[in-house]
């Protein structure tokens, strides 16, 4: 049976290119989705015509009983789980720290840091060899945001990207003799639909001069990075933060 990986937030941007990549390499691919159905769909519907495997499955990250629900389903279908990728994230309209509302970074880290500790949770539970799994690899999607602490725009996204890369060290060493390998990727400017969330769909265009590459990057080059920590060629890595971020 093909290996079988989780992508949440799959639906659009990084998550969707990484899913698309995923199943061209063989993966049996899972798709999580919040809100975009039509879009999950869709990406299923392309993944089946190029012959391969996938399966959408609605839950917020931020739930605990929904990401039960998801990997329950993942159970269901598959029986297995080999690779877990954090990738469902939010960030808010930019704004200096002092205008932001508690409630904002409740929200932002509820999706960012608690997502990816509940579903790194219950992958654990299942590919741990301590548990009777057969090992596996999880992949965080951080953010260059967590080392440049995005001043004037989203403290509190690279915040709590901070916490994933804390979380990413951590678990590696904590797991390391469960047979599951844990790195995380730091994207930079990726030209994604992100960046209207945060109120300047043209983000990418005016910081381009500001990146020693001279422009933004693409997700499907933070996918080809995904699925390296993913696979076999990374067998010898762990606990790493990889900067996919123009020389920023």
């Amino acid at each position: 049976m093909s290996n079988v990986i989780l992508i949440t937030g799959a639906s659009r941007g990084i998550g969707a290119a990484t899913a698309r990549l995923a199943a061209q390499r063989g993966y049996a691919v899972v798709v999580n989705y919040r809100q975009q159905a039509e879009a999950a769909d869709a990406l299923v519907n392309e993944i089946s015509r190029m012959g391969g495997s996938a399966l959408a499955v609605k839950a917020d990250v931020a739930s605990e009983a929904e990401v039960s629900h998801l990997f329950a389903a993942i159970d269901e279908r598959f029986g297995r789980l080999d690779v877990l990728v954090n990738n469902a994230g939010i960030l808010e309209q930019q704004m200096r720290l002092e205008a932001m509302s508690l409630e904002r970074w409740q929200r932002v880290f509820a999706t960012n840091v608690f997502g990816s500790f509940l579903c790194s949770r219950e992958a654990v539970k299942r590919m741990s060899t301590r548990a009777g799994g057969r090992g596996g690899a999880i992949v965080n999607v951080s953010s260059i945001a967590a080392r440049l602490g995005a001043p004037e725009e989203y403290v509190d996204y690279a915040a709590a990207k901070g916490a994933v890369d804390s979380m990413t060290v951590g678990l590696a060493k904590e797991l390391a003799a469960d047979g599951i390998r844990v790195n995380a990727v730091r994207p930079g400017v990726i030209d994604t639909e992100i960046h209207a969330s945060g109120g300047e769909p043209g983000r990418v265009a005016r910081v381009a001069g500001h990146i020693p590459l001279g422009r933004g990057g693409l997700a499907e080059e933070v996918a080809d990075a995904i699925l390296w920590l993913a696979g076999d060629q990374a067998s010898y890595t762990t606990g790493t933060l990889l900067d996919i971020s123009g020389g920023r």
